[in-house]
């Protein structure tokens, strides 16, 4: 069971999530998260979800989990999170669609997507691009957790709120921090008003946190309008510096927006174009110096084309890599850890026997910590080199890419078949 992972902004009551209890972490070793490479420039998207497919396929359960249940999650809201298709789909046109639903029964249905143990931030220009709902207690946000939650209890575990909105204000936005000793009602919070009294609702429009050691800096269309930082906080923690996952959701009630009355309509619809991670300068914040991969889930493409495959979905040792055209399956998934280690299907990318040499075989081993399955990327060039050899992940014979195609180590020299799309 999910645990209720509170959501609170000025106007909201205390919370806490963990006496509901706690979600089970993934298998150890395949947490991913998303910092910045030290390589890379800024103002590179380092992750992204652009939430590309066909209308009503799934969001992407690489990255995307789900809160499920009602009971008010300690906002006296009315909603029953669910699973559902009716509540989240991809539309086809590049949008992910969260739907708050008034049911037969009178009830309320909507969806929260959440990334904890999947894809988690530390620092960064953290952006979507949403067009929000509208009416009367309908509460859409844009938000993100402290990553050692529920492990570690909310407020402890600290809360960045990037975007809310309450539909009894359609023209507001609120951007608010919840820590220990400034949370619920005592959260740090600045409001943004449409510089034309307008809705949020009648436009998409662009919603980011800038966030660095020691301080959040929040923007709406590129305005600023809010700033934290470790002043702000007195003698209370800051809770700041670390992982963070994200989330997505549309509440319908509670104590802050109040609840829906006759103007409200239904269905009401978040339409989220992008979830992107950029670069700003202020390098990944702990995991192991100048290029480091920025870690996450997902494919691993050669030449923006074809995916690092394990041939078969086979996970003995030994199994020699491949590319092949994309196909969502499990044996393109690959997890890029802060150990510099880069995995599928449990066990990692690897050269085998230790070598350094040009045209040694990379293939997928047992995990073991050595030299032979460290891997760094400049986000520059896009190569994927192992620092023991000092040579590049390459597909083997050169240009064009194509499909079978092994890979090796080779002498780095930028050529389009060491170019990877993380």
């Amino acid at each position: 069971m999910h645990p209720v992972r509170p959501r609170t902004a000025t106007h909201r009551a205390h919370a806490l999530a963990a006496a509901l209890g706690a979600a089970a972490l993934v298998a150890a070793g395949l947490v991913a998260t998303t910092s910045t490479p030290a390589e890379a420039a800024i103002g590179d998207v380092i992750w992204s979800q652009e939430f590309n497919g066909s209308a009503g396929s799934a969001p992407d359960s690489a990255v995307w989990s789900y809160d499920t249940g009602a009971g008010g999650w300690g906002n006296a809201e009315l909603q029953n999170y669910t699973t559902s298709r009716n509540n989240s789909a991809l539309d086809g046109q590049g949008n992910l669609v969260i739907t708050a639903r008034r049911e037969g029964d009178g009830s309320y249905t909507s969806a929260r997507l959440q990334s904890n143990d999947k894809v988690e931030v530390k620092y960064g220009r953290v952006e979507a691009r949403i067009q929000i709902p509208r009416g009367q207690g309908i509460w859409p946000a844009f938000w993100m957790l402290g990553g050692d939650f529920p492990q570690n209890a909310w407020p402890s575990s600290g809360e960045i709120d990037i975007m809310e909105n309450v539909g009894k204000e359609p023209h507001r936005i609120y951007g608010t921090v919840h820590g220990p000793g400034y949370s619920g009602g005592s959260g740090i919070t600045g409001m943004y008003q449409h510089p034309q009294n307008w809705s949020f609702a009648d436009a998409f429009h662009t919603f980011a946190v800038d966030w660095k050691p020691g301080s959040i800096t929040w923007s709406v269309d590129g305005n600023v309008f809010h700033q934290v930082t470790t002043a702000n906080v007195g003698g209370n923690p800051w809770v700041f510096d670390k992982a963070y996952f994200l989330i997505l959701n549309v509440a319908v009630g509670g104590q802050w927006p109040g609840y829906p009355d006759g103007t409200t309509q239904f269905p009401q619809q978040m339409k989220v174009d992008y979830v992107r991670v950029y670069d700003n300068g202020s390098g990944s914040g702990g995991g192991g110096g100048g290029g480091s991969l920025p870690t996450g889930t997902g494919t691993i493409r050669v030449a923006n084309s074809l995916c690092l495959d394990v041939p078969w979905a086979q996970t003995h040792d030994g199994n020699p890599i491949q590319v092949v055209g994309c196909n969502g399956n499990a044996a393109q998934q690959w997890t890029r850890g802060s150990d510099g280690t880069v995995r599928a299907l449990g066990k990692c990318l690897d050269v085998s026997g230790g070598g350094t040499a040009n045209g040694t075989v990379v293939q997928l081993w047992t995990c073991n910590g050595t030299g032979a399955q460290k891997w760094t990327y400049d986000s520059g060039t896009r190569a994927l080199k192992n620092p023991q050899s000092g040579r590049c992940l390459d597909a083997v014979g050169g240009t064009p890419v194509h499909d079978g195609q092994r890979v090796n180590l080779w002498d780095c020299h930028g050529g389009a078949n060491q170019q990877w799309y993380l």
